[in-house]
């Protein structure tokens, strides 16, 4: 099976502060990766450490089967970065800056970035600088697009992006993927839009990696349960091996597990905790990864 991204014992300090813990991670071809994880947690890090713009401390990142920090020109022109929404250049116009970067793709394709620029209802000859920020990642999405890039790598691709254009910009993604068996490697800070468009799931807690798993499989094996006792909070704590996460808001008890319903039954009966209202109850992405990281 082909891996464009291979991450090895991924480690990296910034001074003492370690940032990235011997992180382990495979991309297949053809695949939505969407990396989840609270602020500092390390996904602009581990995009950083991609694109070969840090070297990591130790371990080894493969890229398209090159070392991350030493890409060749020939390699990073098959990669589409958008780097936290940023575009440079925006004293130029719609026109001049597709002109400009068309002259460093050798299978640039006009088309794509036309088409969705089109949606704007902006004259050509409309300056960047003058746009709202929500059109400037409009004309990111369409330059990365047209690059026709084998990798898409999408930091935060949602920012600046109203929901019209978000739902606009993951109809394109999804189709864009499908139709040339294009890989994608992205984050968004909104859940709910990655739940729509990801295969699989990386989530990212401190210094390790949570989770990587595909989505499906998360959404099928990842519950969480709701019953009410007021002595649960004496009886009960977080044990990886069997609960993930616990919340206590008054008599509430909210249990995340892997374990299937039968297992915490047999569980909260060994420990002689009354639970006769335990349920199950159906989680979104979001929900999940609350579940997963906490809630602070």
């Amino acid at each position: 099976m082909e891996h464009v991204i291979e991450c090895q014992n991924l480690t990296h300090y910034y001074g003492d502060k370690l940032v990235l813990n011997n992180l382990n991670l495979k991309v297949e071809r053809g695949r939505i990766f969407g990396i989840l994880g609270k602020n500092g947690m390390g996904k602009t890090t581990t995009i950083n450490i991609l694109m070969g713009f840090l070297r990591p401390s130790s371990g080894k990142c493969l890229v398209l089967g090159e070392e991350s920090h030493k890409l060749s020109p020939a390699t990073r022109q098959k990669i589409g970065l958008l780097h936290e929404g940023h575009l440079a250049y925006d004293f130029m116009t719609i026109r001049q800056v597709e002109k400009f970067y068309s002259a460093f793709f050798p299978n640039w394709k006009p088309d794509y970035y036309w088409d969705l620029i089109g949606k704007l209802g902006l004259s050509d000859s409309h300056k960047i600088k003058n746009m709202s920020c929500g059109q400037r990642s409009q004309v990111v999405l369409g330059l990365i697009f047209a690059q026709d890039p084998e990798l898409l790598i999408l930091d935060d691709y949602s920012m600046g992006l109203d929901p019209g254009y978000r739902a606009l910009f993951i109809d394109y993604l999804q189709e864009y993927v499908r139709e040339k068996n294009k890989t994608v490697f992205l984050t968004s800070h909104i859940i709910q839009d990655v739940e729509k468009v990801v295969d699989d799931t990386i989530i990212m807690g401190h210094q390790k990696l949570l989770l990587n798993m595909p989505l499906a499989t998360l959404k099928k094996n990842f519950h969480r349960y709701e019953f009410r006792n007021a002595e649960a909070v004496r009886h009960l704590k977080i044990d990886d091996d069997f609960i993930t996460n616990l919340e206590f808001v008054n008599n509430k008890v909210t249990i995340y597990s892997f374990k299937p319903l039968r297992e915490i039954k047999a569980y909260l009966n060994a420990v002689k905790l009354e639970h006769e209202d335990l349920q199950e109850i159906s989680m979104s992405l979001e929900e999940a990864f609350i579940g997963l990281t906490g809630k602070y």
